[in-house]
């Protein structure tokens, strides 16, 4: 089963560096079934973040097909990965996008880490948009369950696991003035 991913803007009053408070709207992730579920879930996560009261502004439902966090990073990014694929029947190229929220110090990690995660894709991609997303933290769903320990340690493994980033190899190809004039 696919998760659904809700994201949940939340209000509270916060103290700054200078003891000064101002209300802030700050967005999270939550994997839910339902926005009742995800409306229960982030507030049980931001009591134990937010000491005084809260409020939940907003929750809709995110469209990312995959969250990918990585160790020592500590922002999100949103990555558009446009999957390639021939339409035989029309004889023309068709692009698909989907999401991804790859966690990363900054836009050329992003572009890194989402390259990382797409190793070993069988068809042709391209990336054309990766922005930083508004996302603090994510929360996936864990039941508490023995059998579920297994994904909570991978969950945390995948946390605490930073990427090998290999060359990445250059398939473009340019035509030159003579050639262009031979063909």
């Amino acid at each position: 089963m696919m998760a659904t991913w809700y994201e949940c803007k939340v209000k509270y009053r916060k103290t700054d560096e200078t003891g000064n408070q101002k209300m802030v709207g700050e967005i999270y992730l939550v994997d839910a079934i339902s926005f009742t579920e995800a409306e229960s879930r982030i507030n049980e996560e931001m009591k134990a973040y937010v000491s005084e009261e809260f409020k939940i502004a907003n929750i809709k439902v995110a469209n990312y097909a995959e969250i990918h966090p990585f160790e020592n990073a500590d922002r999100w990014f949103k990555s558009k990965i446009s999957l390639l694929a021939y339409d035989e029947e029309s004889g023309k190229e068709r692009k698909t996008n989907m999401y991804f929220l790859v966690q990363a110090n900054d836009v050329k990690e992003a572009y890194d880490n989402t390259v990382h995660t797409m190793k070993g894709t069988m068809g042709d991609y391209t990336i054309p948009a990766i922005s930083e997303s508004a996302v603090l933290d994510v929360f996936p769903y864990f039941s508490g369950d023995e059998d579920e320990l297994e994904q909570v340690e991978r969950f945390n493994a995948l946390k605490a696991s930073k990427p090998v980033v290999a060359e990445i190899e250059d398939h473009m190809e340019f035509v030159t003035e003579e050639e262009e004039e031979t063909v």
